[in-house]
């Protein structure tokens, strides 16, 4: 492996969805990350995932006493352990915080759960959609005067939770190698989708923020920053918001100045919904159903107005922007995103396909210095 985090050793018990995510960012920045499936199968993220590119596998029972022997052993040498459990289960199984810390003074314990540690919803199950709407944040995504719409679970789960996560452990590796004592970094999702709110509080705070759905100015309530739909059927992303790139807009779609320059003038100093936004918006979606979204383009394509075409996954894949920076890969006949971000010295490598379940329990064994014996005891299964 190349890249910033090489030499880094991680241990992660396999979870769903924000942990295997934070694990794959640190495993593409090179880190050694072991996950430790479960015996038995019963994967909760597909073989094939992107999600568990770059890593090395061994399986265990973390119900047998032999498999918790393995993961301590593996703990000894390890910098970072991540798990995703409820709170409370991973002490029960004998790999809590106290346990690993007691073997490696020095090692990182990453908690990724989705309401945190702490809390009277601790114990409680939930999903991205719960997270988000319990911070607010689920509250301004959707059209004005309308209900909060569904997003992709990215928010929560993969920025609020993975991506936290990762910065997490990056922070504490970093404050470890200099006192030479590890923690535990306590990653939820909620707080992550909260810290996203930042710059709203400060809207708030000077009075330019109306707690309504779709009424903000990047939540959809200004004609100037929203998603139009064109004569195929297809969309466009508008959102020239800064005043040149708005008065450019004005006078590329044929606007009336007197109309739309002093009425609908953006204004970074009133950030709510004006009046006369809704109505401009509707003028807006009337023209723009007028042009395919290619014609549209084509008019826009040499200005700085903001304006960039929705496009597929499909789409997107073959974009200019992102052929030219290879921003599409192929990875063991998978097509998905190349690693992010990207260094000038020390780039990430090429990333290997998802490992074989339990495929490399002796390279480990070998590569940590681990009596490879110990990794075959903790299996279930009669050797």
């Amino acid at each position: 492996m190349s890249g910033p985090l090489d030499g880094v050793r991680i241990i992660e018990i396999a979870g769903l969805g924000a942990a295997p995510y934070g694990c794959m960012m640190l495993a593409d920045m090179g880190a050694d990350v072991v996950r430790v499936e479960r015996s038995g199968g019963g994967a909760d993220t597909p073989a094939r995932s992107p999600l568990l590119r770059n890593r090395r596998s061994v399986v265990l029972d973390l119900k047998r006493p032999e498999g918790v022997a393995a993961v301590m052993a593996m703990v000894s040498k390890a910098d970072v352990i991540v798990e995703a459990f409820r709170p409370g289960v991973a002490e029960r199984l004998g790999i809590g915080p106290d346990a690993c810390l007691a073997r490696n003074a020095r090692i990182i314990y990453t908690r990724m759960t989705g309401w945190g540690q702490t809390g009277p919803l601790a114990q409680r199950a939930g999903h991205d959609l719960n997270y988000i709407a319990l911070t607010g944040l689920l509250h301004q995504i959707g059209p004005t005067g309308g209900k909060p719409v569904v997003p992709l679970n990215v928010i929560g789960d993969f920025g609020g939770g993975g991506l936290l996560m990762a910065f997490g452990v990056v922070c504490a590796v970093l404050e470890a190698r200099r006192s030479g004592r590890g923690q535990v970094v306590d990653a939820a999702m909620v707080d992550g989708a909260l810290s996203f709110m930042a710059m709203f509080f400060g809207y708030r705070d000077m009075g330019q923020f109306s707690d309504r759905t779709g009424s903000h100015l990047l939540g959809g309530g200004a004609h100037y920053y929203e998603v139009y739909e064109t004569s195929d059927r297809k969309h466009l992303a508008v959102a020239p918001i800064e005043p040149q790139f708005y008065r450019v807009f004005v006078q590329k779609m044929g606007l009336d100045p007197d109309r739309y320059l002093p009425a609908g003038y953006p204004n970074q100093g009133r950030q709510v919904v004006e009046h006369d936004w809704p109505t401009l918006k509707d003028e807006l979606a009337v023209i723009f159903k007028t042009r395919t979204r290619d014609e549209w383009m084509d008019l826009f394509a040499d200005d700085d107005t903001c304006v960039t075409p929705v496009l597929t996954l499909a789409e997107a894949a073959g974009h200019p922007q992102h052929r030219a920076r290879q921003s599409f890969i192929d990875v063991g006949g998978v097509e998905q995103q190349a690693p992010a971000p990207r260094f000038s010295r020390t780039p990430a490598a090429q990333p290997l396909p998802p490992p074989e379940p339990g495929g490399d329990a002796a390279a480990v064994a070998a590569d940590w210095d681990i009596d490879p014996w110990l990794l075959c005891r903790g299996l279930a299964e009669k050797l």
